[in-house]
This record gives structure tokens, C-alpha cells and sequence, in this order.
């Protein structure tokens, strides 16, 4: 049987230098790139429009229009053949008027599906509500796992949770990837899917408190026992699950290939804390209390 809680160090070795990593990302864009991510147009305010096009057009030659205009680093993504959707600085009324006029003379009788503003004010109250809703989140899962099981599974769930919330932003920050609101919907997601994995092994440690018991067998070895029996279940789950993110990232469209990347990243992360991180944490902090 593999020796998970005596090989604790090197996971943690291995969390530590992510973490590190993670955050030198978030301070390098801070400090180099101006802000701490690359926050879109729903945390940053901005303007969103959708057209559709008479025939299929690619995303270079609406970029050039759009060139023309100073707005080279705006995001242009497709929709099935005919559909572009573009997000941008926030644009006046005449500018906008004035390249859809000029996408018209090109590609001919270009409709316009919708256009969107969001200023600054709105895009940093969304920012004030993700926060929110991660940090109320994490207050309900403390609660759940404190009543469930003991306080210190609820710190150690609560520890991986953050770890890889903090990893996965780190990652995507590294990346300098679009952050928009489904990027909330993942950390979520991802959370989650981590706190679900993590409570499938206490089970199995409470479980495997009451067959062996304390007495016969230290608390490390029934956690590597316990880690040890639902390996299989989680490498299945997670395996599953890749391959269905994998899909929609490669297959999927172009607004939802973001959203699948954080939960590719996330669902990875959040399976090596559940078996590497939490339940050691657990078994560390039993190991101390009996020491006192």
C-alpha cells in the first residue's frame, strides 16, 4: 500500500512551488501588464456586439476593420458560420454606427443581433459579486463539512478548496486569458467537484475509524487505507470528466472554449488536493492533537 500521508512532504513541496508560481503570475501582470488579470469586458466595462453576416466571413478580415478604427485588441470569436461576436473598449454610438457601415459596404446587408454596453461602475460591482459569492461559498462548505465530520476536515477541505481556486487563477493569469463572468460559474464548478471528491474520502476515513479503530490501527495508516480504496473512483471521475472538458474544448464554440479551459485546468487540480493535500492535512493535524 502506497504511503500517502508519510510522503505528505513532497506534495506539499509540490503545492508550495504552484502556489509560488501562481502567485508571482498574478504579481507579475500587476506590475508589468497593469492589472492582475485580464479582466473582459464584464469586469472591466467595455462593448459587446453581435452581427450576423450574409455569408461566412473570418475573424482576420473583421479585425482589419476594426484596425482601421485603433481597435486591433478587441475579441472577435465566431458563432457558427455567420455569427461574430465582438468585445471591445467601449465605443460611442457614431464610431459603432460607423463600422458596422463600413462591414455593410464590404460583406453587404450585415445584421446587427445585439449590442451591449457595460461601464466600469457595473463591471466592478459584478467583481464585488464574485468575490462575494466564492467567499459565501466557502463559508457554506466549512458549515456542511464542520456538521458532517469534525472542524478540521472543514480547514482541510476548506485548504485544498483555496488551493485550487488560487492555482487555477494563477494558471489562467499566466495564460493572460479572457476573464469574464463564466469564469466565476468554473471556480465554482471547480470547487464543487473538489469538495465532493475530498468528502468521498473522510467517508471512507470515518468508516474505516469504526472497522479498525484507532487502537489497532494508527490514524495515518487507516487515511492511506482510506485514500488507497477510493483511488480508483477518483482517477475514473476525473478521467471521465477530462475527456467530456476535452470535447468542449476542442469541439465546442469559440465563447465557451475559456470556460472549458479553467475546468480542465481546475477538475486536474482539484483531484490531486483531494487525495494528496486534504486528507494528509487531516491526518496531520490528529497526529498533534494526540501529542498534546
Amino acid at each position: 500500500m502506497f504511503d500517502f500521508v508519510g510522503k505528505r512532504k513532497y506534495w506539499f513541496i509540490l503545492s508550495g512551488l504552484l502556489v509560488i508560481l501562481s502567485l508571482a503570475a498574478l504579481i507579475y501582470n500587476s506590475t508589468v501588464r497593469g492589472q492582475v488579470m485580464n479582466f473582459g469586458i464584464d469586469f472591466s466595462g467595455g462593448t459587446m456586439i453581435s452581427l450576423r453576416f450574409p455569408e461566412a466571413v473570418s475573424v482576420q478580415e473583421v479585425r482589419e476593420v476594426l484596425t482601421k478604427h485603433g481597435l486591433e485588441q478587441s475579441v472577435i470569436q465566431r458563432s457558427g458560420d455567420k455569427d461574430i461576436y465582438i468585445r471591445t473598449t467601449e465605443l460611442e454610438r457614431d464610431l459603432r454606427v460607423k463600422i458596422l457601415d463600413e462591414l455593410k459596404d464590404r460583406y453587404g446587408e450585415v445584421e446587427l443581433l445585439e449590442a451591449d454596453t457595460i461601464g466600469p461602475v457595473i463591471g466592478q460591482e459584478l467583481r464585488t459579486q464574485a468575490l462575494w459569492a466564492l467567499l459565501l461559498a466557502s463559508l457554506g462548505i466549512i458549515i456542511y463539512v464542520s456538521f458532517r465530520f469534525e472542524f478540521k476536515y472543514a480547514v482541510a477541505a476548506l485548504i485544498a478548496l483555496y488551493h485550487d481556486a488560487l492555482i487555477t487563477t494563477g494558471i489562467i493569469a499566466l495564460l493572460w486569458r479572457d476573464i469574464e463572468t463564466p469564469f466565476v460559474a468554473a471556480i465554482l464548478t471547480i470547487m464543487g467537484y473538489s469538495i465532493n471528491d475530498t468528502i468521498v474520502i473522510f467517508d471512507r476515513i470515518r468508516e474505516n475509524i469504526k472497522k479498525y479503530g484507532t487502537k489497532k490501527k494508527k490514524f495515518s495508516e487507516i487515511v492511506n487505507i482510506s485514500i488507497s480504496e477510493t483511488l480508483a473512483r477518483s482517477i475514473n471521475t476525473v478521467l471521465t470528466t477530462v475527456i467530456i472538458v476535452l470535447a468542449v474544448l476542442f469541439f465546442g464554440g469559440g465563447t465557451i472554449k475559456d470556460f472549458a479551459l479553467v475546468l480542465l485546468i481546475g477538475f486536474a487540480i482539484g483531484a490531486y488536493s483531494s487525495i494528496f493535500l486534504a486528507s494528509p492535512i487531516v491526518a496531520i493535524w490528529e497526529a498533534k492533537s494526540h501529542h498534546k
